[in-house]
């Protein structure tokens, strides 16, 4: 039984680990370092309670369990300096290098959010959730997460316009 267990347990792992990792990264701002022990965490939960959430929805499980801990730990956030993996290129970017570009502003954009709204803008739009089920993942009323949404998507179109106009 045990032996059936680590196996369902390390193959859903194995399969969902990028998107998962994606997903943190995405809740805690793009600090790699930080997205990888939050989806430990998570993970860690989800080993305890596999035998109960195997069948039903393992995923579902481990996207409130990253939702919830990445809120709680912005909490105790430390605002200092923040290392970074690469410094940013100045040079001119191509074709190819404009999407991702365009991604990096948008996560960066993502970064600047408070928490709870980064949350419910993650689930909402990334992750294509309903309003409905952002709110149980998040444990709060449909209209907290509906406000949550709207201010965090005006705030984040305010953060891209002013970056364009800085550009300009």
């Amino acid at each position: 039984m045990e032996q059936s267990r680590a196996e369902g347990f390390d193959g859903f792992v194995a399969a969902r680990w990028s998107a998962l990792f994606h997903l943190a990264l995405l809740f805690v701002g793009g600090d790699r370092h930080r997205a990888e022990d939050l989806l430990q965490e998570a993970l860690v939960k989800l080993w305890f309670v596999w035998p109960r959430i195997a069948e039903e929805a393992p995923e579902a499980y481990v996207r409130k369990v990253l939702a919830r801990a990445a809120a709680r730990s912005a909490r105790r956030r430390w605002w200092g300096e923040q290392p970074v993996e690469h410094l940013p290129d100045l040079a001119a970017a191509g074709d190819a290098s404009a999407l991702v570009a365009e991604r990096s502003r948008l996560e960066d954009a993502l970064a600047q959010l408070p928490p709870k709204q980064r949350a419910v803008v993650v689930l909402r739009y990334y992750q294509d959730l309903s309003e409905k089920q952002v709110a149980q993942v998040l444990g709060c009323p449909v209209g907290t997460a509906r406000s949550h949404a709207s201010r965090g998507v005006a705030r984040l179109r305010r953060i891209l316009a002013e970056a364009v106009e800085s550009v300009e």
